[in-house]
């Protein structure tokens, strides 16, 4: 059996920085870790190929090559899908789909022939037997929580490492927060599922064996949902097999702003190589707070939880929500303020989606406040896939406020200042110096020094640094690239939302 798994490409968002990849002569962010673990689960005895579509061309010659398609997409990866869909069925070759887009609207990709709606550990061997008797059903799905004991280490042969900014693994999945607005639940359960420790050591061997000596998204929708047993097993093992190794990965992840209340765990992640974490601050506003679900960031000062994660020295990347029912007109300013004052370089601001099947989801259709079919382009931006309370047009104009100016070169000069102030790294290892930051000092100076209007501003942020924080240079140089990709992308959503007035 031949088995050919394509990966779709990323429409234009916060996550895609094509721009600044290409800077660093990369292709794309990260690999396609969901089909490289399926890859692993196939017959040995089977052939396998992937297709990045981000690093590579999909073509007929692939195409025939193959016995089946499998596809495995994101909801933010659809309208690539659907091209997808386009070139394999004028070829005649039958496609199986699984993943986070398919899991609530397969019903609208009629021309796959099956799906694998549940996660692979427990799916894909009723799936694989029918293959080999030649009967394939629609719908594989279990409604049990896999245990990820059962998840092999991905297939990293199929593909080439060098086009990818990071590596990632997996150690749990699930999260114990049910937020009103997040599929999370839905997908991967409440109660965090967790792999054992030989397992997570393996996978991180197994990156070293390839020769990846670079950075780790650990891509686990919350990193500290079981604190003990990452406190007691697993950071205590990662941090022994990162000092045996010399430090070879730093690491990523995504966490709960809870993180900041316990200092011995901030200690231990920053031992085991952690340099960046993403959290979901959402909104400063308590009542939307509340209305949204989000308990773990209410009754504190979140400003001061941002700066404590940055003071024992993990940078901090956080998402923002704006159009919540209890959103006033004083939300995009206080957004803004917020994200200046907490020093959040990478602030990712996105208008409120409501995922099918969410809590958010039930309560609008209820109210019968749903939009089924969303106007606007086809990238998504600037589309509300319901009707908030506030209007519409003042959302989108608040919005595009929002994004024009922290990504505008004073505010993000400002901020990057806001979080070299605070920020405080533990120096685990010397620097190793690779062709990639050769590559990102010359391009920061380059389009950010000479290129790029507001080139004042990172000069001035240069020159500010080498006198008040000369250890921290790294990011005073490689900070400001982000500003290419945001800048870009603040640009593109408010030409569409000027274009769709206008129509």
């Amino acid at each position: 059996m031949k088995i050919l798994l394509v990966y779709p490409e990323y429409e234009e968002t916060f996550w895609n920085l094509k721009k600044v990849l290409r800077i660093l002569g990369k292709r794309v962010a990260y690999p396609p870790l969901g089909l490289l673990t399926v890859a692993a689960m196939l017959p040995k005895k089977w052939e396998r190929r992937l297709i990045d579509l981000s690093c590579k061309k999909l073509k007929e010659e692939h195409i025939n090559w193959a016995d089946y398609v499998f596809i495995g997409a994101m909801i933010g990866q659809k309208k690539s899908v659907e091209e997808i869909i386009d070139t394999v069925k004028k070829i005649g070759k039958p496609i199986i789909a699984g993943g986070p887009l398919f899991a609530s609207s397969w019903k609208e990709f009629t021309r796959i022939d099956a799906f694998v709606l549940g996660e692979a550990e427990d799916n894909l061997p009723a799936l694989l037997e029918d293959l080999k008797n030649n009967a394939l059903k629609k719908i594989y799905f279990n409604k049990k929580y896999p245990d990820m004991k059962k998840t092999p280490i991905p297939d990293w042969s199929l593909i080439n490492p060098s086009n990818y900014n990071s590596m990632c693994l997996q150690l749990s999945r699930g999260c114990p927060y049910n937020c009103e607005f997040c599929e999370v639940v839905l997908l991967n359960g409440r109660q965090p599922r967790i792999k054992s420790k030989d397992q997570i050591l393996a996978e991180l061997e197994s990156l070293y064996k390839i020769g990846w000596r670079a950075g780790v998204f650990v891509v686990d929708d919350n990193f500290i949902g079981n604190k003990e047993k990452i406190k007691k097993e697993y950071l205590p093992a990662i941090i022994e097999w990162q000092k045996k190794k010399r430090y070879p990965f730093v690491l990523s992840t995504q966490v709960s702003i809870n993180l900041s209340d316990d200092s011995d765990l901030m200690r231990m992640m920053i031992e085991a190589g952690f340099a960046t974490v993403f959290v979901g601050i959402e909104t400063p506003d308590l009542d939307s707070l509340v209305e949204c679900g989000k308990n773990q960031n209410k009754n504190r000062d979140m400003v001061e939880s941002v700066k404590k994660i940055q003071n024992m020295g993990m940078e901090v990347n956080g998402g923002f929500i704006l159009g919540f029912d209890s959103d006033k007109p004083s939300i995009f300013k206080r957004q803004i303020e917020f994200i200046q004052k907490s020093g959040i370089v990478t602030a990712m601001v996105g208008l409120l989606n409501v995922p099918p099947r969410t809590r958010l989801h039930e309560r609008l259709k209820k109210a019968n406040r749903l939009i089924e079919n969303p106007s606007g382009n086809s990238s998504g931006i600037n589309e509300l896939n319901y009707i908030p309370l506030m209007d519409p047009g003042d959302l989108i104009d608040g919005y595009n406020k929002v994004i024009s100016t922290i990504y505008s070169p004073k505010f993000f000069y400002n901020r990057i200042k806001t979080f070299l102030r605070e920020f405080k790294p533990k120096k685990l290892r010397a620097t190793r110096i690779r062709f990639y930051h050769i590559r990102a000092l010359f391009g920061s100076i380059w389009f950010l020094g000479f290129m790029q209007n507001g080139r004042g501003y990172y000069w001035k942020s240069i020159l500010w640094s080498l006198i008040k924080k000369p250890g921290l240079i790294p990011y005073a140089v490689g900070l400001p690239l982000g500003l290419i990709h945001f800048r870009k992308l603040a640009w593109i959503k408010q030409y569409n939302s000027y274009f769709r007035k206008n129509l």
